[in-house]
């Protein structure tokens, strides 16, 4: 007994922690601000932990009955976890989704606290103390660390959030059911506990099964738009959303494009910086993984290469793949000039030689601190370094209309790490005004540029040009050891939503 009772501790570990990734990781894709999310999660799981094993002094009699229904009651209540959140997020306000998230939390990690303390009181006869703590300690660390391994790179990608959930929640109701039936002459009312162990297997199966349909049913509250594809990465939640001929691609339920008005927003990137490089053979695009402006930089006869680099493997795979996607795209992803890279920009461009001579820059808004880290004097460094002597790079910037905070601030930090900044902004019927820059090491006129069918040379002069309302103001500039901008951002939205 005393082996399966161990080999149990390295099973509910494992669960235990995955349920606690799951639900950072859905607050993080619902909610935004990933650091803020998981430290909350996090924190309110292992004080809920302590909570737990200060209350199993008073469980005195029975232990391992407690200990079954223990496993039976975290499956269910974990199994249930992430589909239970989608629905509400997709049906309730943000408040309520916010206390059910925390109520969830607590719960979990209160009742998986009660049971190390449980397990240690069943073994003290039959283990030495020194061998039984050891035992114990060792084997729910180890389930830990598989379960961080596992996560991101096999359980998100494969069976997405809420077959996760359902699945490791059978996981532990199988460790009750192997315990009634291994000690079924040590157990008080086996009959019961096998009632409620099968009562809950057949719960998580059937939401295991039902799976895409809850999905759908909670977004389908989210999106008032017909729902064509969805995806789940270690990185982001993707969907894809449709009506008549307008198709819309969020990630973690921000908008990242329309297809009716995309064009602006790419042509605006792409052709002042490609008109500012006298010579634009060699080009770097840093995000941009729907392959929207690789299609623009394409138009360009005198573009040679493009270098592509995309975090998410899975949004690169799904627009070079998906038939909808490649005809927007027009199929750059698989352009023979274009290299795509999965990796993190700020790293990649640390560990790689290459200079370009023109360098495009389409990250996500600065909304939590993993994405500020792109926006800081230590990236724009890492950036200037690759770029040619006469080459060019554009960054996009978050509104100035809505940040104007943000917006500055990124235009400030670019100034502060020695490039020339020409600011610009243009009109995207989905998202509004928004901004970008012209970055250059060296003073470079207002470029003609024109596009395919947006731009042209006049439009490009306007864009240079800024009312009185969203013009430049004091602001700090973003260092990677205070990240600023992030606090702009999270303030400037912050205001609008309330």
């Amino acid at each position: 007994m005393p082996q399966l009772i161990l080999l149990s501790v390295f099973v509910i570990a494992t669960c235990g922690l995955v349920y606690e990734l799951l639900a950072g990781t859905l607050a993080s894709y619902l909610l935004g601000d990933s650091v803020l999310q998981f430290s909350t999660v996090i924190g309110t799981y292992l004080f809920a932990m302590g909570v737990g094993s200060w209350f199993s002094k008073f469980v005195v009699r029975g232990l391992l009955a407690r200990f079954i229904q223990l496993q039976i009651m975290v499956g269910l209540l974990g199994g249930l976890s992430a589909p239970l959140l989608f629905l509400t997020f997709g049906h309730a306000s943000a408040g309520a989704f916010r206390l059910l998230l925390y109520l969830v939390v607590f719960l979990l990690g209160m009742l998986v606290g009660l049971e190390i303390p449980l397990i240690l009181r069943i073994l003290k006869d039959r283990l030495e103390f020194r061998d039984l703590v050891s035992q114990v300690l060792a084997l729910d660390y180890i389930g830990a660390l598989l379960a961080s391994v596992l996560f991101p790179m096999v359980l998100v990608p494969y069976l997405g959030l809420i077959r996760t959930a359902c699945f490791f929640g059978l996981i532990n109701v199988a460790v009750a059911l192997v315990f009634l039936h291994t000690m079924r002459s040590q157990v008080a009312s086996r009959a019961w506990l096998g009632i409620q162990a099968g009562l809950a297997a057949l719960v998580l199966v059937g939401c295991f099964a039902a799976s895409e349909h809850i999905t759908r049913l909670s977004e389908e509250a989210l999106y008032t738009d017909e729902i064509i594809l969805t995806r789940d990465s270690p990185y982001q939640r993707m969907v894809l959303t449709r009506h008549r001929d307008d198709l819309r691609l969020y990630l973690n339920n921000n908008l990242q494009f329309s297809s009716q008005d995309e064009y602006r927003y790419h042509e605006a990137l792409v052709q002042p910086a490609l008109a500012s490089a006298p010579n634009p053979r060699r080009v770097l695009l840093l995000g941009g993984g729907d392959g929207l402006a690789a299609r623009e930089v394409l138009r360009d006869p005198r573009v040679q290469s493009i270098t592509l680099v995309d975090l998410d493997p899975e949004m690169t795979r799904t627009f070079a793949t998906h038939p909808l996607l490649t005809s927007l795209n027009e199929g750059s992803l698989t352009s023979p000039q274009v290299r795509v890279v999965n990796q993190d920009a700020f790293i990649w461009l640390e560990e790689n030689p290459d200079i370009f001579d023109v360098i495009l820059v389409d990250f996500p808004d600065p909304s939590n601190f993993s994405l500020g880290k792109l926006y800081t004097t230590t990236f724009y460094r890492r950036l200037r370094a690759h770029l040619a002597p006469d080459g060019a790079c554009a960054i996009q910037c978050t509104s100035p209309m809505f940040a104007r905070r943000s917006f500055w601030c990124i235009v400030q930090t670019l100034a502060d790490v020695g490039f020339q900044v020409r600011p610009y902004h243009t009109y995207v019927p989905s998202f509004g005004e928004w901004g970008f820059c012209l970055a250059t090491t060296r003073e470079v006129p207002v470029p003609q540029a024109r596009g395919e069918r947006y731009l042209t040379p006049a439009t490009c002069a306007a864009m240079f040009e800024f009312p009185a309302d969203i013009e430049s103001l004091p602001v700090e500039v973003n260092h990677l050891y205070n990240q600023a901008l992030v606090r702009y951002y999270d303030a400037e939205w912050r205001a609008i939503i309330e």
